[in-house]
């Protein structure tokens, strides 16, 4: 599968951004998608993943209540809402795939798209 992600950008603190990550090929229903981010200096992170039909969602606390996952299967698209944006969001964010269970690690998923810058200052 190939994952083009996009909507990263440029706001203020408080603002929001809605990336998306638009996969190829007929079987995106059987994988699971994840967003993961990596700011300057550090590792990357995951920060939301989701099964196939959205029951079984996982979130990094630091973003719960700030950030959704959700899908459209129809569209072979994964998005990541993300409201009330702080600096410390800043990253390239990263979508990935895998086949399986829900992850949360990198190493777990094979597949990923090309990075989305998302800075938020202050």
């Amino acid at each position: 599968v190939q994952l083009q992600a996009s909507g990263g950008g440029s706001v203020q603190a408080g603002g929001s951004l809605r990336l998306s990550c638009a996969a190829s090929g007929r079987t995106f229903s059987t994988y699971v998608m994840a967003w993961f981010r990596q700011a300057p200096g550090k590792e990357r992170e995951s920060v939301a993943a989701i099964n196939w039909n959205g029951g079984s969602i996982y979130s990094r606390d630091s973003v719960k209540g700030r950030f959704t996952i959700s899908r459209d299967n129809a569209k072979n698209t994964v998005y990541l809402q993300m409201n009330n944006l702080k600096p410390e969001d800043t990253a390239v964010y990263y979508c990935a795939a895998r086949q399986g269970g829900i992850a949360s690690t990198s190493g777990e998923f094979r597949y990923w798209g090309q990075g989305t810058q998302v800075t938020v200052s202050s």
